[in-house]
């Protein structure tokens, strides 16, 4: 979704994606697939480099259900155990550290406040105020766009109909992945996933509210 949105705004648009031992790193295996299908369909020729980091680090002082073979359940803090405890920070840092090399000037990521999971790194304030911190570090301005910070699930599947009608939402569909276990055994109307975990119930519950709407 946000690579289609970038690519209809940006001259140039560079991929960066991290592995750090997740669960469901089927969602590496997808982003080849989701960039070959976008550049023949949005914009191909604005598609550039491609960079995957490896950040081993992440998983060794995570102790989550997104690196570990644990349940999906509510910690004493009162967050989700799939947080990943300064995943988005570091993300970002490591993206703003290739930018400044490549002369780039704006990052672009999904985070989302309205329906998060309660992940304090997805919030526009953390956002924005880590954007300021690395303009500061690297002495030069950097922005971080959130096209989907302030919509819902529902509003993100009518975002996408919106920038590339039903060939888009065919392709999310598809192929894109959100299920946390990296289930793609199961197909549902919204995609492929187990069904039961926070991830595929979010976004199944925004399939059906968009579909509502709609008829």
């Amino acid at each position: 979704m946000c690579l289609a949105w970038a690519l209809d705004r940006y001259e140039r648009v560079e991929t960066l994606g991290f592995t750090y031992g997740q669960r469901h790193a089927v969602e590496l295996a997808q982003r080849p697939i989701i960039r070959s299908e976008l550049a023949k369909r949005r914009n191909g020729s604005k598609l550039g480099a491609d960079v995957v980091l490896d950040l081993p680090a992440l998983e060794s002082i995570s102790d989550t259900a997104l690196t570990r073979e644990t349940e999906i359940t509510f910690a004493a803090t009162g967050l989700p155990t799939t947080f990943v405890p300064g995943r988005n920070l570091l993300f970002l840092t490591y993206a703003a550290a290739l930018a400044y090399r490549r002369g780039i000037a704006t990052l672009v990521g999904g985070m989302c406040e309205t329906d998060f999971s309660g992940y304090p790194d997805c919030r526009n304030a953390t956002i924005q105020a880590l954007a300021q911190a690395l303009s500061l570090g690297l002495d030069t301005h950097l922005e971080i766009e959130t096209p989907l910070m302030f919509i819902d699930k529902a509003a993100t599947w009518e975002l996408a109909g919106k920038l590339g009608g039903r060939d888009l939402i065919d392709l999310i569909i598809e192929d894109t992945h959100t299920c946390y276990l990296g289930d793609r055994s199961h197909r549902h109307t919204w995609g492929y996933g187990c069904g039961t975990c926070p991830a595929c119930e979010l976004r199944a519950k925004g399939w059906n509210e968009w579909q509502a709407r709609t008829i």
